[in-house]
């Protein structure tokens, strides 16, 4: 988490360009669209107008563009021909999905392509495909606007890529004569990063960490499960848990009123109601809630419940663990999992 002292230090550091900086942070240009290293030669951006990020991952999904100058997909000094080629190619069409054939048709082994991006900035090329196509989308939901601005205003050299991008994740958005639900998508930040949370007017549908793995194909299960488009917007349920995680994060709040909309079997559902009953601060292990559900031999069953859960925090999946004191898995990754876990310990012992 980058905290105000951070930010300012960092913004020294980019200003003055020093290298001591490398691999510790990158910088979004708000009015570029472009994530840069600490060393950039590029004129640089007055501090209004700079996001800091830690990784380079954090800069993608926040719909930033790596700088052709700096190049900060590269270790300094070691600009490799193949990462050149490929973030081209991602450039060109952001929203492709890519397959084995399509190393082929650049010549490239598939696995010298995961074994080089990984080692150059810890994702395989996979991974920084997908952290791109959903920044895309991110930008369009964090933004509010309408996809043809975005697009206009993005300066992508493929002039449908943001927009077709975009498509692909959330759904064509409804035309004048299609009769179907609407729901409406808003970016929430938060001290764990931004969340994504999905609402019509009545319920929370959808509420992840936007690198959670696998959120594209959840939202998409959610749009055709639901028959909705999904669209950027804003609803007063947004308005409402946007507040409640701000109280929550501040240790201020220990349920959640939000009215929840769950998709799944009648055994999922039975699981996340059993998670919803989890005192705040507490724990459980999956054969603990196996036993509440009515089947002391389904804790598989319940753990894959757990992972399909798609309201995370509301839903407090975090707060099941193996039965040995472990943490477990999290959709959310294992260090927000143990900061939950530690700071509900924490505010209840506060209260």
């Amino acid at each position: 988490m980058i905290t105000i002292s951070d930010i300012k230090k960092y913004y020294r550091a980019l200003i003055s360009k020093n290298p001591k900086y490398e691999g510790i942070f990158y910088v979004g240009v708000k009015t570029t669209g472009v994530f840069c290293r600490p060393t950039c030669p590029a004129r640089k951006p007055k501090f209004s107008h700079c996001e800091f990020f830690k990784t380079a991952k954090d800069a993608l999904l926040a719909s930033y563009r790596p700088c052709k100058r700096c190049q900060p997909l590269s270790n300094p000094n070691q600009v490799s021909e193949l990462i050149q080629r490929l973030v081209k190619a991602i450039e060109e069409n952001p929203e492709k999905r890519w397959k084995d054939s399509d190393f082929k048709n650049l010549s490239i082994d598939a696995s010298t392509a995961r074994r080089q991006f990984k080692k150059r900035f810890g994702m395989t090329f996979v991974e920084y495909a997908r952290a791109r196509r959903l920044g895309i989308a991110m930008k369009q939901i964090r933004g509010g606007e309408k996809v043809i601005n975005a697009q206009v205003s993005s300066g992508y050299e493929s002039g449908s890529g943001f927009r077709d991008a975009f498509y692909r994740i959330m759904g064509k958005p409804p035309s004048l004569g299609d009769h179907c639900n609407i729901l409406k998508a808003a970016w929430l930040d938060t001290p764990l990063g931004p969340m994504i949370a999905i609402t019509d007017e009545e319920a929370l549908y959808l509420l992840e960490f936007i690198d959670r793995r696998g959120l594209e194909l959840e939202v998409e299960r959610l749009r055709k499960r639901t028959k909705s488009a999904i669209i950027p917007g804003n609803t007063e349920l947004i308005n409402t848990i946007e507040k409640e995680l701000n109280l929550y994060f501040h240790g201020k709040l220990r349920e959640f009123k939000t009215p929840l909309f769950l998709i799944g079997s009648s055994f999922q559902k039975r699981v996340w109601e059993a998670l919803k009953k989890i005192p705040y601060g507490e724990t459980r292990s999956y054969l603990d809630i196996a036993k509440v559900v009515g089947n002391d031999t389904a804790f598989r069953a319940v753990a894959r419940a757990n992972g399909a859960n798609q309201i995370a925090i509301v839903i407090p999946c975090h707060r099941v663990i193996n039965a040995n004191g472990d943490l477990g898995g999290y959709g959310g990754g294992l260090s927000r999992k143990q900061w939950l876990l530690e700071q509900e310990r924490n505010w209840n012992g506060m209260k």
